[in-house]
This record gives structure tokens, C-alpha cells and sequence, in this order.
């Protein structure tokens, strides 16, 4: 009887200790991937907030744009919050999968930067231009540039354009796609980059002072929180939620990034 006991107890507390996993509506702890800048540092406000609900928050940093959808997917972490919806909607679609919005957070209006040069006018023919290689931010950037009239898309409206589809380069711009991470890294090396706001910021770039172009403030590339379709109604994610458009997130956003972040709520 004593073992059985024992074997009981053994057994139940390896019960209680799992039920926080990631995916496991009973616990408390919510796990949440985010890149660096701003999506953790928001989410570090956040975690207090959470605290008082009663729900643990735990935030996983990651570098990249990949890893976060699909640890969510394979359920090891939770949620995440780094992406916008045209992003989220490419990567549903080349991997088979199904993550889902919860709720938009904020923008980081896209950016043109570079160390060589004051203006666009100044841009030499034949510049170097580098640019995200995934489809949805690559897109995004040769909108940006489409816009402030520097080249001519065949479709204007195009969120998935690709240097393929430039009909119009008057000043011969050469495009180099590479990983979104790398672009801040490119700055002394070529002409110009089209750099992700969290990188931007992450390498002490002021978007608002330093980008030669910049998207408006009524961008549609809000930033989401996401998760899954089993997940999303889960009372700890409602929480979170709530909070992360809440006042006050709202006004740490406006007071923290000057105007290179911006509340979507």
C-alpha cells in the first residue's frame, strides 16, 4: 500500500507540474516569441499587467522572422507577436498552416535608410539596394519605394511585388534580397537598405530622424498578436489581449518610440 501510495503521489505531481505547459488551457504561464525591439520591450510592460491576472507571462526573443510561427505551430510556445497580417497570411499559405490574428498592436512604418547619403536624389545610377527576401516584406519595401515615385510596378497595389515586377527604374537601382535580420548590417556597403522598423531600431537607427523615406502613419501593416485556432479563445490569451491595447500600453508606446512605433488601437 505504501508504494502505491508513493506512486500516486509521484504521479500527480508530474500532473501538477505539466499543466503550465505551452498549449495547456489550465495553466497559468503564457509563453509569447517576439522579436527584440519594440515587440518585447511592449511585452515587458505587458508582464505586470498579466501578473495581477494571475497569468505568468514568459517572453522567448528570437532574431529571426521563421522560428516564432513555428514553434507556435508545433505548440512549444503559445503565441507570438512580430508580424503583420500579409506576412502571417504568406507563411499560412507556403506551409500549409493555420495560425490566426488575435488582435493588431501597433506600426512600425517601414524604412529607407542609408550611411552614404542624405536624400534619394542623391542616389547614384546603378545604386545597390538591398532589401528583405521574404515575400511579404519585400513587397512592402518596393511599395514604399513605388509610392515615393522612385520606380514604377506593374501592379501598385502588388503586397507581394518582387524586383521582377519593376516596369520603370529610371535610376537603374541593382536589388539584392537578403534576410531581414541582416539588412542593418548592409548600411556601409551598399546604397541604400529597406530595413523592418525592429531592426531599424535594434541598431540604433531613428526612423523618424534617420530613414529617407519613410511609410505614413495610416500604414495597413499593423503588428499582431497570433496564435492558434485552438488557442486563441483561451482565457490567458483574451488577458493578454486586453492588455497589449490597453491605455496604458498605448501611452508607453507613444512616449517610448517618439513616433517610429505607433498604436494601432
Amino acid at each position: 500500500m505504501n508504494k502505491l501510495m508513493v506512486f500516486l503521489a509521484a504521479t500527480l505531481l508530474v500532473a501538477g507540474c505539466s499543466s503550465s505547459s505551452p498549449g495547456n488551457s489550465d495553466g497559468q504561464t503564457l509563453t509569447v516569441a517576439a522579436t527584440a525591439v519594440p515587440h518585447a520591450e511592449i511585452l515587458k510592460e505587458v508582464k505586470p499587467i498579466l501578473a495581477k491576472e494571475g497569468v505568468d507571462l514568459q517572453i522567448k526573443v528570437f532574431a529571426d522572422y521563421v522560428q516564432p510561427n513555428t514553434q507556435v505551430v508545433e505548440k512549444t510556445i503559445d503565441l507570438n507577436y512580430f508580424q503583420t497580417k500579409p506576412y502571417l497570411d504568406t507563411f499560412n499559405r507556403e506551409h500549409n498552416t493555420h495560425l490566426v490574428t488575435i488582435t493588431g498592436v501597433h506600426i512600425e512604418p517601414f524604412g529607407a535608410y542609408s550611411h552614404k547619403y542624405k536624400s534619394m536624389d542623391q542616389l547614384p545610377n546603378g545604386a545597390t539596394v538591398t532589401l528583405p527576401n521574404d515575400p511579404a516584406n519585400g513587397g512592402r519595401a518596393l511599395l514604399l519605394l513605388a509610392r515615393n515615385g522612385v520606380i514604377t510596378l506593374k501592379d501598385p497595389n502588388n503586397e507581394l511585388a518582387t524586383p521582377k515586377d519593376v516596369t520603370v527604374n529610371p535610376k537603374n537601382l541593382v536589388f539584392k534580397p537578403l534576410e531581414a535580420a541582416m539588412l542593418p548590417r548592409t548600411l556601409d556597403e551598399v546604397d541604400l537598405a529597406l530595413i523592418n522598423t525592429n531592426y531599424a531600431l535594434a541598431a540604433g537607427l531613428n526612423p523618424t530622424k534617420d530613414a529617407l523615406l519613410l511609410e505614413s502613419k495610416d500604414s495597413p501593416y499593423v503588428n499582431y498578436l497570433v496564435g492558434r485556432e485552438d488557442n486563441q479563445n483561451d482565457p490567458r490569451v483574451q488577458k493578454l489581449a486586453k492588455a497589449l491595447t490597453s491605455p496604458e500600453i498605448k501611452a508607453f508606446i507613444e512616449q517610448k518610440y517618439h513616433g517610429a512605433v505607433l498604436p494601432a488601437f
